[in-house]
This record gives C-alpha cells, structure tokens and sequence, in this order.
C-alpha cells in the first residue's frame, strides 16, 4: 500500500491522518490514533464504510459486480470440472497449488475424514430434531476437547493439519446430523471417493445400497461451495476475526462465524428464496403480480433473493449459478416449476425501473437453493453447506489475522447516550 495523507477540520483545528491505497485504487482514511491523539471517535452503525484490516484473500467491487479469489475473477474457477479443495487451499495458502500440494492435502482430508468416536457418541445425547446449525457451532467447538494439541499453532505443519481437520470432519458433521434427524444409521465417509462425492455418499447412501454419484451432480456441489468460500469482511467472518483476534483457537473462531451465519439475514437467505417460491406456485401467483407486490409498500409480500449490501450490479456468483442450473437441469432431463418461476420473476424484476433504479440484481440467494434442491439437500441443511463452502475462507482470514504481528484484539468504541451521573437509590426508596 502507498501512503497519502488527509486533513480533517474540526473548530480550526487540523488532524492530518494517512491514507492508505489498496491494489485496485480503493483508499481508507487512517483513523486508528483518532482517539488517543485528540480525544476523537467516527460513528459508523453496523460498519458499512470502515476497513477493519488489511487482507489480500478477496476482492469486490460491488459497483461493477466483480469477485476474485487472490486476484483470480470467481468466474475461471466455473471450469468443466470445478474443485472446490483446490480453491480451499489456495484461498488458505495463498496460491494455486502445485499437483503434488493438492495431492498431499487431499491425502490429509482423507486421513482425517473420521470423527473421533467421543465426538461421534455426542449425536446420542442432542435432540434428534434440533437445529442444523445449532450442531455444528456445538460439534466444531468440541473438536478443541478432542484436539488439544492444536489449540496453539506454532508452525505451518500444525496449522495444515488442523485446517485439514476442520474442512474434511466439517462435511462428516453435516451428514450425520442429516442422517440423526432422519433416524437413518450413520454412513462414514469413503476415501476413494472425491470431497463433494463423499459427502453425498454420507447423506444418501444405505448400508445397503450406496448412492451413486452422478458427475455432473458432483460438479454442481463443488460450484456452490466454490462460490460460498469467501466474501470480504461479511458478518460471519468478521465474526471469526473478532474472536480470533482474541488469540482465540482456530476451532472455536470457525463456531463463532457459524453462529454468525446461522442468522436468516446472513446464511439464511437463500431458504427465504425457496420458501418464497414455493408460496408463488402454491398461490398460482404470477411472477407480474409478485413484481406490482413487492413494489408497493403497503403489501406485506417481499422478494428475496434481489438486491445486496455490496452488489449494487448483477451478483456474479448468480450469473454462474443459473448458468449452472440451466445445465443440471438439461442434463438431467427434468423441470423444476420453481426454476421457472425463478427465470421469469428475474426477467420482469430487470426489465421494471423500481428495481433498475434501486439497483436490485439477482443475488447468490437467488438460485443457489434451487440447486441445492436440485442436488437432492434437504432445506434445513442448506445454511450448514453455506458453512462447509465458506470454511476455507473463515480459515484463510483466521490465518491472515493470526500471522499478522500488528494485530491487536478488536476493541471498538462507541458514543455513549444513557443517563448522566447520578445516584444509587435504596430499594424501599424507589
């Protein structure tokens, strides 16, 4: 970063701060001595404009509806056979990694695939009906009684080995929570079969029958979480880098950004999507009249999947996916009524000035539970594969923040507006 300089005016008197340029030209005002020089703090609600850290991990311009992976554009990972632990380790180590680097990790995701057998027994002891998520944030935070030796990372090879811990035992946690709601026996997971291959086959298969995998099924999954890796500085990550920055273990930073993500204006998104959806075709509403609801402030009926709190242009995760469903769906033969609707409601959305004025484009939302469904994941479990996608991303910041010798524990301020000084009263007073 090159360093410029600022003048900020405040009754005659002048604060000169630095400025600080990123890669692609975006500048931030350095406020970080505000207070302990001159007494001064900013006000900004929910963080909408403050850089909370330097990252190199992603990139977004939400003006011009781009994405890039370590300078990579989201769309070269949509390849003919996407992979997703590829973009994992990259996004972690930051690279592409060599043939060999791939096959080592893979190896390690392989080699730890399995829960430990305290962990497994768990599952007997919490409601078979509980809340996906509710499971995962409690299994991942586990996972530090059971790896202890971990909770300190000194070194590259023990933060590889936990990382490789976390992604690869994340996709067992998922499946036999599935598995435990439905009362179905646990599959364990198949080191001859691929990362989204095997999680399938965890979720699907019967003792006696195991479920075939098509690839173009495969592929499909390994897209959705290609594109859910990582954001920026989003509500759940910024989750992972408060308590990391804590010095915190890796296990319970994961825990926290799903709890985080948990929230239904985060990860919980797309099952607003889907339920909408399902309420158009049941309704036999027409995608026009959806249009002249959502518009009218006085109906309750509201579109989810459009719009978003970076993207003011069309999302380019949601370009790919609705590439991606128009694909599976050919390939498979099949329609899916609420893929139809999807298409037509963005036809009209993007044709109608409310929404190009207001600058509402399809977002990640918008398409990515359609192809869940597609895929055969049942709706409460979608935020959970939201979670899987975006662990290497929750990592890689973890491990940007952690390697950073300036980090100090985040600690913001605030402007306090609650009673001035005043008196303890006894109780038989009051």
């Amino acid at each position: 970063m090159t360093q410029k300089k600022a003048k900020l005016l405040i009754d005659q008197k002048e604060i000169e701060l630095n400025v600080y340029s990123g890669t692609e030209g975006d500048e931030a005002i350095d406020i970080s001595r505000l207070y302990e020089e001159h007494r001064l703090t900013t006000y900004d609600p929910s963080l909408a404009n403050t850089a909370a850290c330097r990252s190199s991990i992603t990139y977004i311009d939400g003006e011009k509806g781009i994405l890039r992976y370590r300078g990579i554009p989201i769309e070269q990972f949509n390849r003919p056979r996407p992979n997703f632990i590829e973009v994992a380790w990259m996004l972690i180590f930051g690279r592409l990694p060599q043939q060999s680097e791939l096959l080592d990790f893979r190896n390690m995701l392989s080699e730890h695939e399995l829960l430990h057998e305290g962990l497994r027994n768990q599952f007997q002891v919490l409601p078979a009906k509980a809340p996906p998520m509710a499971i995962l944030s409690a299994m991942l935070s586990m996972m530090a009684c059971y790896y202890e030796e971990f909770l300190t990372l000194t070194d590259e090879k023990s933060f590889m080995e936990v990382a490789a811990r976390l992604i690869s035992k994340v996709r067992t946690i998922a499946a036999f929570t599935h598995r435990r709601a439905q009362g179905l026996p646990f599959i364990y997971p198949d080191p001859n079969l691929r990362y989204c291959a095997n999680f399938l086959h965890m979720m699907f298969s019967l003792p006696y029958r195991q479920f075939m995998v098509e690839p173009e099924v495969e592929d499909a999954l390994n897209l959705v979480l290609i594109l859910h890796a990582d954001h920026e500085q989003n509500c759940s990550t910024s989750a992972v880098r408060i308590v990391g920055s804590a010095k915190a273990n890796l296990f319970v930073s994961c825990s926290a950004g799903v709890n985080a993500l948990w929230g239904p204006l985060h990860g919980g998104a797309n099952v607003k999507v889907m339920e909408m959806l399902e309420s158009i075709h049941r309704g036999g509403l027409k995608p026009e009249e959806c249009i002249e609801k959502a518009k009218s402030k006085d109906n309750p009926f509201r579109l989810f999947g459009f719009g978003h709190r970076v993207y003011k242009n069309y999302d380019p995760r949601a370009k790919i996916l609705k590439a991606a469903c128009d694909r599976l769906f050919a390939k498979m033969q099949c329609n899916d009524p609420l893929l139809d609707i999807a298409r037509k409601l963005e036809e009209r959305a993007l044709n109608d000035p409310y929404f190009v004025d207001r600058k509402l484009y399809p977002n990640v939302d918008f398409y990515s539970g359609i192809l869940l469904r597609a895929i055969g994941i049942p709706t409460d479990m979608f935020t959970v594969m939201f979670a899987i996608g975006r662990l290497p991303g929750w990592i890689a910041q973890w491990k940007e923040q952690h390697d950073n010798p300036t980090t100090r524990i985040m600690r913001p301020r605030q402007i306090y507006e609650g009673n001035d000084i005043c008196d303890y009263t006894e109780i038989e007073d009051r």
